[in-house]
């Protein structure tokens, strides 16, 4: 996608890939149809795939965990015991899995350490400085300039429909470049994929649901390293 490093795999699921798996139960759902078609179609094994399991019931939207090769498998074929708002991981061909329906899926990549994180970031999440504070993690794990990162945003509401009251109604993208830019992040090397949640038919999303304008659903991303 866009002038990511070639070492690194995004996927991006669409409403044509049916709803995926819950983020918020830890229980193994290898037994989901959609999910294991999305998986397969794009080469990766439920037991190399690991769901960033995320809980709302929390004052904490900043949790985040290292994932092993060991780990490999969690909610999918066993079960996801951790909860956390981001999952980073140094071991190829551990594909992070996040299911979102509004809010930004953020894949941060540093391509000489090889050091990759899933960022789960939503209004709770950038409230509480979500994407600086994924960046600086990242910094103590691996030590590196953030102005090396590569930074991906998925699709997400826009602020039409979903603006942040707390940031002026600015949209979910635009905090989220603003908190990784005070990071350290390079502008130049964040790709937005500005597509609407709530107005595109190829996503789903919360926000519409609640109004009865979309059927409830969740897409994912999917990230991993080569």
């Amino acid at each position: 996608m866009g002038q990511l490093d070639p070492s690194l795999a995004i996927h991006v699921s669409t409403t044509d890939d049916g709803s995926l798996r819950s983020s918020l139960t830890p229980e193994s759902q290898i037994d989901d149809q959609n999910t294991q078609t999305f998986l397969h179609r794009h080469g990766i094994d439920e037991q190399d795939t690991v769901l960033l399991r995320l809980s709302y019931d929390t004052a904490d939207f900043c949790r985040y965990e290292l994932v092993t090769r060991e780990m490999a498998g969690r909610g999918f074929t066993h079960a996801q015991p951790t909860i956390a708002d981001a999952l980073l991981t140094r071991a190829d061909g551990v594909a992070l899995f996040l299911p979102i329906a509004d809010c930004i899926g953020a894949v941060l990549y540093h391509p000489p350490s090889r050091t990759l994180m899933l960022s789960h970031l939503g209004r709770h999440n950038l409230e509480q400085q979500g994407g600086y504070e994924s960046v600086r993690y990242m910094q103590q794990v691996s030590g590196f300039d953030p102005s090396e990162l590569q930074v991906y945003l998925s699709p997400a509401a826009g602020k039409t429909q979903y603006p942040l009251f707390a940031f002026g109604n600015k949209s979910l993208h635009e905090v989220a470049v603003e908190q990784l830019v005070s990071a350290g992040v390079a502008t130049r090397n964040i790709i937005i994929d500005a597509r609407d949640t709530v107005t595109d038919p190829d996503f789903f999303s919360h926000s519409a649901a609640l109004r009865g304008e979309k059927p409830v659903g969740r897409h994912a991303v999917v990230c991993y390293i080569k």
